[in-house]
């Protein structure tokens, strides 16, 4: 038995869990999510708990096991308390700002960044320099937070750029005069 398949998932009071065939859907205070089974899984919902089985003991039913109990078990977290990425922004000049669906970023080009905010995902800015990217599915909140990251990546010399808040960026020291 796959040691994370085999644990069962707790279901909390709020949320409502429903398998259809291959499909599973998730409802809480926080929001949707539907997903499909990984091939080979089986899932059943009784006692507020929540069973992943597999079908076959090889190497890729195992994999697919524990593959499928770790993604339920994030969406039911993520209906029931939601996920959280907190970004950073420093450098002289920097700064961010949410208007409607859209992040307006300006990080010393020429031209403004704008980025499109997916429909489940809730992004508040502080201080101009401090973004908080919140919602329900754990993949798309990750994604939102390394696709804004990814535009200007902590430089390793002055430290410059967008980072994780837990994020430790490495520097360098610059040439030396001689």
């Amino acid at each position: 038995m796959s040691r994370i398949g085999k644990q069962p998932i707790a279901i909390p009071s709020k949320v409502k869990v429903e398998v259809k065939g291959r499909q599973i859907h998730a409802e809480g205070p926080k929001g949707k999510l539907n997903m499909s089974l990984p091939k080979r899984t089986q899932v059943s919902v009784k006692d507020n708990q929540v069973v992943v089985s597999r079908e076959g003991d090889d190497a890729e039913a195992r994999a697919l096991h524990g593959l499928g109990r770790a993604l339920i078990n994030n969406m039911v977290k993520g209906v029931s308390e939601g996920f959280v990425k907190k970004l950073e922004i420093q450098g002289v000049g920097f700064k961010a700002a949410v208007q409607g669906a859209v992040v307006n970023l300006s990080l010393g080009y020429s031209h403004p960044l704008n980025y499109a905010i997916p429909a489940q995902i809730k992004v508040t800015v502080e201080e101009n320099t401090k973004l908080t990217i919140e919602g329900p599915d754990k993949a798309l909140v990750g994604l939102v937070a390394s696709e804004i990251r990814s535009f200007y990546p902590p430089e390793p010399y002055k430290g410059k750029g967008v980072r994780y808040s837990d994020e430790k960026v490495l520097r360098k020291e610059g040439k030396t005069v001689q």
